[in-house]
């Protein structure tokens, strides 16, 4: 895996960053776009594919299961799907490496056919709890072996014995996960009658949206405060192209970028602009940010638009618990434009990120405060004290920041790096190929100075 051996890297201020750049595609849509391609009777391009190592772990796994995908030479990719309720057999364990999406929405999908398979991933994936997806498909009729902990987690390796006659369920979510929501769903592909899900917190729409760009019944009711998504089983999925967005939440490392660098100026093309997702910018404009969206389009149902970022002083906010769904990603890189600004910046309700690929709530704080930054935990709340400027940056003796196998955490750190006065150094970024493996070529062709 690519993530065996470390690279530390090590960001310093000084230049400003200018120009145009795009990012790789959408994660959660590349995802999908495999998924429902190798489901889908006929043939799908997909254009803008994200080729990270968590989405090419996706495409290794549908394959297993019997899906036609390969890359053309144009860097379009081709599916060619087996139907509703063919999917084959893995021969092997299904390696899900670092995709936590990918290995939890496959679950939803083997669990409504009458195979086996077992799945498993690297260290970061085999820590995370996957009871939350199997307890809705265990009622749907599949079933589980497991390794476990004391406190009763659900851990990869995991064998999933797919359902003979799948149920379908009703079922409220008890956490807010896009993921959870979407195994059900997915289960639900290949199960009689409706299948449906209850949220009380909205979290992000990819799934739902490219179900019937794939032509499957869908139906999103709101009301008293829940909204209920409902698929109806058994659909042809008919191949549909698909356009890939970039992605928001790796748009979010060069445009804080662009607002912490003095003298920046970063656009950023094409960037997936799914109102579920957009939380972080929001917040950004809450703090001041000059950040601007031109050329709004649609492509397969999701809007999309060009992101300029300009330096900006930046002031301190409170984030909503609320908000949370909408930006889980991008709390790390929001806590390091929160370092910048002036005043106490408190985001609230971040629980989920205890259980991101690593403990994202822990190594953030940690993180700053190797860097000079005053920071506390409350609860499940993070307060950042802004430094009105740029924070000091690491001691020459401090300890590289440890990323703990989370891309995000490198990502964020030697962002902040560009503009602290004394830059910052990571103990890895091998990692960071899961998500953006172009990450620090493109800072580079920005200005910013990486040094790996």
């Amino acid at each position: 895996m690519a993530h065996e051996q470390t690279h530390p890297a090590a960001a310093k201020p000084g230049n400003a960053l200018k120009g145009e750049t795009g990012v790789p595609g959408d994660k959660s849509i590349s995802h999908r776009a495999l998924m429902f391609g190798g489901l889908a009777v006929g043939q799908t391009r997909i254009t803008g594919l994200l080729e990270g190592e968590d989405v090419l772990r996706t495409a290794a796994a549908m394959r297993a299961m019997g899906a036609e995908i390969v890359k053309e030479a144009d860097g379009t990719w081709r599916t060619r799907g087996r139907g509703i309720g063919a999917l084959a057999e893995p021969a092997d364990v299904l390696d899900l490496g670092n995709a936590g999406t990918g290995a939890r929405l496959l679950m939803g999908l083997v669990a409504a056919h009458p195979i086996f398979a077992v799945f498993t991933g690297d260290a970061s994936l085999r820590r995370r709890p996957m009871g939350r997806v199997t307890a809705p498909l265990l009622r749907m009729g599949a079933k589980f072996e497991h390794r476990g902990t004391s406190e009763g987690k659900v851990l990869l390796p995991l064998a999933v014995i797919g359902a003979k006659n799948p149920m379908p369920i009703e079922y409220e979510l008890p956490v807010a996960s896009a993921q959870v929501k979407s195994a059900v769903l997915l289960a639900g592909l290949n199960t009689p009658g409706k299948t449906t899900t209850v949220e009380k917190a909205r979290t992000r729409d990819h799934t739902e949206r490219m179900l019937r760009h794939f032509g499957a019944e869908v139906t999103i009711e709101t009301a008293n405060g829940l909204t209920r998504a409902t698929v109806t089983g058994r659909p042809e999925l008919k191949a549909s192209d698909v356009i890939v967005p970039g992605d928001p939440s790796s748009a979010a490392f060069p445009l804080v970028a662009g607002l912490i660098v003095p003298g920046s100026d970063v656009t950023v093309r094409g960037v997936g602009l799914n109102p579920l997702r957009t939380g972080l910018f929001t917040t950004l404009r809450e703090m001041g940010a000059t950040l601007d969206i031109a050329n709004k389009r649609d492509q397969a149902g999701e809007e999309v638009g060009d992101l300029n970022a300009r330096f900006t002083a930046l002031k301190g906010v409170e984030v909503p618990p609320e908000r949370a769904p909408s930006m889980i990603d991008e709390y790390p890189i929001l806590a390091v434009a929160a370092s910048f600004a002036k005043g106490r910046t408190i985001m609230r309700g971040l629980h989920e990120l205890r259980v991101k690929e690593s403990d994202r709530l822990a190594a953030i704080a940690k993180g700053l405060e190797a860097c000079g930054v005053k920071i506390a935990i409350e609860g499940d709340d993070l307060i950042v004290e802004g430094n009105d400027g740029p924070p000091p940056g690491m001691e020459a003796a401090t300890p590289a920041i440890a990323t703990h196998l989370d891309h995000r955490i490198a990502m964020s750190f030697l962002v902040m790096g560009l503009a602290a006065k004394k830059g910052t150094r990571v103990d890895d970024c091998a990692t960071i190929a899961t998500s953006f493996p172009d990450f620090l070529p493109l800072i580079r062709r920005l200005g910013g100075e990486i040094v790996a």
